[in-house]
C-alpha cells in the first residue's frame, strides 16, 4: 500500500524545526505495512495544502495522511483544504479518531481534522502532535488493507505491500 504523509506548518516549511509528527506519522505507516513514498512539508495555507493533496490524488496514491493544521487557531486550514479536494467524506475515520483522542484527553474534542475519498485516494487528518499520531494511527492502521481494496474495487483479503 502506498501512502503520503504532509506535514503541515508553516514554521516546518520554512526549514526551521524539526518535523516529529511527520516523522512518527511515516514510521507509523510503514509500521502498518505502507510504502512511504511522499513525505512533504507544507505552510498553513489552504491552497497550498490543497495542490499538494491534488497531486497525490493525480499520482493515484492510495493513502494521504496530513498532520497538523486541524486546530481551532486561524492558520488552521487543513480541513477545509482537505473539503477542497475530497468528493466525498468518510466521516466514521474522523469520528473514530476523536473518540480514541478523548481517551487521553479532553482536548481531543478540538481537532477539526476530517477524512475523504478524492477519485482513488483515502485523504486522512491528523493533529499536529507526534503524540497524537502515535496515539492514534493505531486507530486506522487496521482499516487500511480494506479501505485499499474498496478504492481499487477489489474483493476478498489481499495483503499489505
Amino acid at each position: 500500500m502506498q501512502a503520503a504523509v504532509l506535514t503541515v506548518s508553516t514554521t516546518l516549511a520554512r526549514g526551521e524545526g524539526e518535523d516529529l509528527s511527520g516523522a512518527e506519522l511515516a514510521r507509523r505507516a510503514a509500521a502498518a505495512g505502507c510504502e512511504v513514498v511522499a513525505r512533504d512539508r507544507v505552510t498553513d495555507d489552504r491552497g497550498a495544502i490543497a495542490a499538494l493533496l491534488r497531486g497525490y490524488v493525480g499520482q493515484r496514491i492510495p493513502l494521504v495522511f496530513t498532520t497538523g493544521g486541524t486546530g481551532l487557531t486561524p492558520d488552521d486550514h487543513t480541513p477545509e483544504a482537505t473539503r477542497d479536494v475530497i468528493e466525498r467524506e468518510a466521516p466514521g475515520i474522523a469520528e473514530a479518531l476523536r473518540a480514541a483522542s478523548l481517551q487521553h484527553t479532553p482536548l481531543g474534542m478540538l481537532s477539526r481534522g476530517i477524512a475523504g475519498i478524492a477519485g482513488r485516494t483515502l485523504i486522512v487528518n491528523l493533529p499536529g502532535s507526534p503524540r497524537a499520531v502515535a496515539q492514534l494511527f493505531d486507530v486506522l492502521a487496521p482499516t487500511l488493507p480494506h479501505v485499499v481494496r474498496q478504492l481499487r474495487r477489489e474483493g476478498g483479503r489481499a495483503a499489505c505491500h
